[in-house]
């Protein structure tokens, strides 16, 4: 597809992931993995606020307190005050796994966070999904998982979406909001004919499902119904991460990227890799949900 290139947000990621847009602030954030960073970017200021931290952060999402973030890092789920600076730890269900390092992670309709793990030493079946509840109890979702990357929830809510890369699928779960329980796995989206590895996704207003292509250069566009794929779009790099849509109407695409498995030559040829783009696709999407917490935190 055809899609017009808004912006180029100026923060080069070694490994970009993670992005995430609060409808209420309307700003958009995102983390740099190896870089050790957590970036805030207002697309009406134009400005950039960036954390550096002293481990790998895997994801963040808003909260619904202001100025608060939810986060997967390295060593566990944090608390983030991104006005301080300040991350406090909550739970750390792997810390038995010291080579492990949480991956991505988001909210649930209901307010829980979920996020899964990843082997540093890429160890098969060795990771997990968890969600962190309101009261911060941490239960495990789902494993065993090698990968753990992309998540999404369907409009009625009955549905969870999810990615273990080396599948080279997306598995459909049914969801229940009242207790946060998933059942009855099935694949629902084939991959391993595309171009690269499923990584981040994110879930339009009609339903479809958008897939970062790592190792790809494109994002594509699926119906989890058909399992059939509606369009791609092709970018200027090749190391996708993930998406999100976001902007004042939801209707722009953020694409985070990375630039961690290039060699020189390669960075070269892609002097854009590892920068977040934003792209006007005439698409609406859904507003990420918040993580709430008992404690308002």
């Amino acid at each position: 597809m055809a899609g017009e290139m808004k912006e180029v947000i100026c923060e080069q990621a070694i490994l970009g992931e993670s992005p995430v847009w609060d409808e209420q602030s309307q700003l958009f954030y995102w983390v740099d993995i190896l870089g050790q960073y957590i970036h805030e970017y207002s697309p009406k200021t134009k400005r950039t606020r960036s954390i550096k931290i002293n481990q790998m952060p895997g994801a963040v999402a808003p909260s619904t307190k202001p100025g608060k973030l939810i986060g997967a890092l390295q060593h566990g789920f944090y608390s983030v005050d991104f006005d301080t600076s300040l991350i406090t730890p909550i739970f750390d269900p792997e810390e038995h796994k010291p080579n492990n390092r949480f991956n991505d992670g988001k909210c649930d309709p209901a307010g829980r966070f979920w996020a899964g793990t990843i082997s540093l030493t890429r160890e098969p079946e060795d990771a997990a999904l968890y969600c962190l509840d309101s009261a911060n109890g941490v239960q495990k979702k789902w494993s065993p998982v090698t990968t753990s990357n992309g998540l999404a929830w369907n409009k009625n809510k009955q549905a969870m979406y999810y990615i273990d890369t080396p599948t080279q699928s997306i598995t459909q779960f049914d969801y229940s909001l009242a207790d946060g329980s998933i059942h009855d796995p099935k694949a629902i989206i084939d991959f391993s004919e595309e171009h690269g590895k499923p990584d981040g996704m994110t879930i339009d207003a009609d339903g479809n499902l958008w897939i970062a292509h790592f190792e790809g250069g494109r994002v594509s566009c699926w119906n989890p119904d058909t399992g059939k794929k509606q369009e791609e779009l092709i970018l200027p790099a090749s190391l996708i991460t993930s998406c999100t849509f976001g902007g004042e109407n939801l209707t722009d695409l953020y694409i985070t990227t990375a630039r961690n498995k290039l060699t020189e030559d390669e960075q070269k040829k892609e002097p854009l890799a590892g920068y977040v783009f934003s792209y006007s696709l005439g698409i609406k999407g859904l507003p990420a949900d918040h993580f709430m917490n008992e404690n308002g935190s």
